[in-house]
This record gives C-alpha cells, sequence and structure tokens, in this order.
C-alpha cells in the first residue's frame, strides 16, 4: 500500500473508544499510539501467520508479535489444536488437571538445567516470585538487577527504578540496586558495597550484545561466593536463542530462571524454574518457613499448558529456532544493504541477535531520535510493514523478508532527504513517538 492509501478512520475511532475506557489506550504501555506516528496507530482486527489486518481493511506484515510472544505466528495450527481438544475437556478445576503435570515433566526434558518448574500468567509473577524466594532463602533484602535491560516486573521492586516510579514508596526502591551488563567487576563492587546484603542478581542472559566471554559463569561465581541467588530472566532469550534458553545455548546454569513469551505463542503461560533444593521451599516437602511462591487462580489453564506443549514441541521437531536466526540473518543483511544503498547506515542501524533483531534510528550526530523515528516507521506504516522492531516469526517466508527490505529502502530514502534537509520535521505528520518509561505524559 501507498501513504495515499493507507486509511485509519477506524482505526482512529476505535482509539477513541480505547483511551475512553482503559488508562493509555492499550493494556499494554509498548502498545500504546503514543508509540506510533499520529494518526497512524492501527487497531488490529484479526492475525494469520506473520500477517495481520486492521480494523479498516489494511494489511501488514507484521514484526515483533505480540511483543515477541507470537514467535511461530498467528493462529498456528498445531498449537489452536491442542488448544482446542484441552477447551472440549474444561479449562479449569478445584484440583490439578493431569495436564498439569504433563505440562511440567515437558517443561523440564525441553529445559534440562531446570529441576522443578512452576507456572504463571504472565512474566511479572514470576520474575517477582523469583525475587521473592531469593529473599527467603537468603535471609536478605537487597535485589541487585542489571540496569542495561530494559524491563522485569510491573512490580514495585522495578517500576521503582523507571521514571514511572510514581506511587511507589522510596523504602521499596531503596532495596534495589543496579549493575552494568558484562562488567563483572562493577558485581564485585556491589557486593563489597553492600556486604551480606544482596540477596539475588537478577538480569537477562543476553539482549543486544552476546556475553563477554566467562561473564556468565563468572556472574553465577560471584553470587554463589557472596551467598547470593542468580536469576536469569529468560522471557525473550527462551525459545529465541535455544530451546532450553540462553542458559542451554551459553552452558551456565542460573539458580533460578523465568520464561515467557514465547513458551503460549500468544496464550497467557509463564513459567518459573530453578533447582529443587530452592523451589521446594515454595512446596510442601521441606521444614522450613512456606514461601508464598506463585499460586495464581488461572495459571494452570489447561488450554494455556497445552499451547506451552505444542509450542516446545513444534521447536524442537521444526527446528524453529534455526528458522528464526536464518530469515533474521537475511532480514539484518537486507537492510543493512538498503540503508548503505541510501547513504544512511550510519543513521538505521540494525541490533541484536538474528532472532531478536531491533532498529535503532540515528540522527545527523549519530544520537538516538525520537523524530527519526517517528519517520521511519511512517514510512514502513504506509509501505504495509508494522514493525516496532525486526523481530521476526517463524510464519515469515523469505519473499515477505524481501518485500520488507524493499519497503526499508524506502524508508531510507525519506530518511535521506531529512537529514539532507537538516530537519525531519516535514515528515513527521504530527508529534514525535514517545519512550515508554517517561515521567510526564
Amino acid at each position: 500500500m501507498s501513504g495515499e492509501e493507507l486509511r485509519l478512520a477506524r482505526s482512529r475511532a476505535v482509539n477513541e473508544r480505547l483511551h475512553a475506557a482503559v488508562p493509555g489506550g492499550a493494556h499494554t504501555y509498548a502498545k500504546g499510539d503514543d508509540q506510533y506516528p499520529q494518526d497512524l496507530a492501527p487497531v488490529i482486527d484479526h492475525g494469520r501467520g506473520a500477517h495481520v489486518w486492521d480494523v479498516d481493511g489494511n494489511e501488514y506484515l507484521e514484526y515483533g508479535s505480540g511483543l515477541r510472544s507470537v514467535s511461530l505466528g498467528h493462529a498456528h495450527p498445531r498449537v489452536l489444536d491442542a488448544v482446542r481438544r484441552e477447551l472440549d475437556r474444561g479449562s479449569n478445576f478445584v484440583r490439578p488437571s493431569v495436564v498439569e503435570a504433563e505440562a511440567a515433566e515437558r517443561f523440564l526434558a525441553t529445559v534440562p538445567t531446570a529441576e522443578m518448574v512452576k507456572f504463571a500468567k504472565n512474566g511479572s509473577d514470576a520474575t517477582t516470585a523469583a525475587v521473592r524466594l531469593a529473599r527467603a532463602v537468603t535471609g536478605r533484602r537487597q535485589v541487585a538487577l542489571c540496569a542495561d535491560h530494559p524491563f522485569f516486573s510491573v512490580d514495585d521492586w522495578f517500576i521503582g527504578t523507571t521514571p514511572m516510579s510514581a506511587g511507589i514508596p522510596s523504602e521499596t526502591t531503596d532495596l534495589t540496586v543496579t549493575f552494568p551488563y558484562g562488567d563483572l567487576a562493577a558485581v564485585e563492587a556491589l557486593f563489597d558495597r553492600y556486604p551480606d546484603q544482596i540477596a539475588c542478581l537478577i538480569l537477562e542472559p543476553a539482549t543486544q550484545t552476546e556475553p563477554p566471554p566467562g561473564y556468565l559463569q563468572g556472574l553465577r561465581d560471584l553470587a554463589h561466593r557472596h551467598g547470593s541467588v542468580l536469576v536469569f530472566d529468560e522471557m525473550i532469550t527462551g525459545f529465541r536463542w535455544s530451546e532450553a534458553g540462553a542458559q542451554g545455548l551459553y552452558g551456565v546454569t542460573p539458580d533460578l530462571s523465568t520464561f515467557g513469551k514465547a513458551l503460549g505463542n500468544g496464550f497467557a503461560v509463564s513459567a518459573l524454574a530453578g533447582r529443587r533444593e530452592l523451589m521446594e521451599w515454595g512446596g510442601l516437602r521441606h521444614d522450613g518457613d512456606r514461601v508464598f511462591l506463585l499460586s495464581t487462580t488461572h495459571g494452570a489453564e489447561t488450554h494455556a499448558l497445552a499451547a506451552a506443549m505444542a509450542v516446545q514441541t513444534t521447536y524442537v521437531e521444526e527446528g524453529v529456532t534455526a528458522r528464526l536466526h536464518a530469515l533474521g540473518e537475511r532480514l539484518a543483511a537486507g537492510v543493512r544493504d538498503a540503508a548503505a544503498a541510501m547513504g544512511v547506515a550510519g543513521h538505521v542501524v540494525v541490533r541484536g541477535r538474528a532472532s531478536n533483531l531491533v532498529f535503532a534510528t540515528l540522527d545527523a550526530r549519530g544520537r538516538p531520535s525520537q523524530e527519526y523515528r517517528t519517520l521511519f516507521l511512517r514510512s514502513l506504516l504506509t509501505g504495509g510493514v508494522l514493525a516496532p522492531s525486526f523481530v521476526v516469526s517463524s510464519a515469515l517466508e523469505e519473499a515477505d523478508v524481501d518485500r520488507t527490505v524493499d519497503v526499508v529502502g524506502q524508508a531510507c530514502a525519506v530518511y535521506r532527504k531529512a537529514l539532507d534537509a537538516g530537519d525531519p520535521t516535514p515528515w513527521l505528520g504530527g508529534r514525535p513517538v514517545r519512550p515508554v518509561f517517561r515521567r510526564k505524559v
């Protein structure tokens, strides 16, 4: 579609309805219309595979599907078949279903570095449970999180560290400290500054950069030497790095780890996994104080666990992780070539592991720019590409990737014009997009 053909009258009307009924106009801040160019925030009607259609009938190639959760593509038949079978049998009971045992055993077979697992519905519950468990096991209060990773939880222990800290007591925020990624000396200094106080280190084992050699093992050694718990947040790396997550790829086993996003292919399921001697603190077969680890009414809905099992089977049997990497490598190479051809290679920058690509939009001085991001997103949208990131799903075809690269080339041509003009404003179409974490509206 061209810019002249992109009509979003119905989407704009639904966005107004959303803002009238839902604070922020979306149930996830990263999906808000402030993340998109003004009047170019499509409301989705349905999706299939790597394609989505908005309420106005416009079709898009979609990247970052469901904030990285729909890694097999929308309405994946293998997942839907598993879900439908359980829906016909009932979804929630007063006692555990046999599906809970089957799902736990399947997960532990897929992630053999874990010894026990407990399921929930979202990542925040899992990461907060990990923090609570670490505090209980160690008897300590301080939590150390990696400052270079953007999100861990909606709960106070993390959100209090962001610019959106309104409503969170400083007493809570004071119990969270931070460390930079890749710097073992900084972590050692943190332990020296807070001797016998840090309950856990929590971080994503990898994101846009590969861990330096020995870094993850060094973190594990430091944590154990200082009596702390090592927690890997594998919400993103789980399945996208390998079926067993980053811990399976890099060969470093954390004490606790959390999974979500790709685990359910859009169905709500997350997991806290880890060493038996720690996880049992949340169970009935130990002699210590009871830990309220995870207890959710809907945490073991049978259809969501069936979806998770189908996802794991599909990943293993169909080599999905390898496909994600191959598609991402093709896309990254194409985007870089397109940017170079338009003379903007230093401004439109693709980063990250091939299975988890993001892009940076830099101004004439090489600084991150929300204005240039806006014009880039605007060009992508009018070209039929919905891409807040370049995170691929396995439902993409090579032809889809090639079409995306063509649209990126058109966007880079606009980018070049804006750079030459020294001002991107004429190409924004309104206010620039905004970062999620900001203090003021």
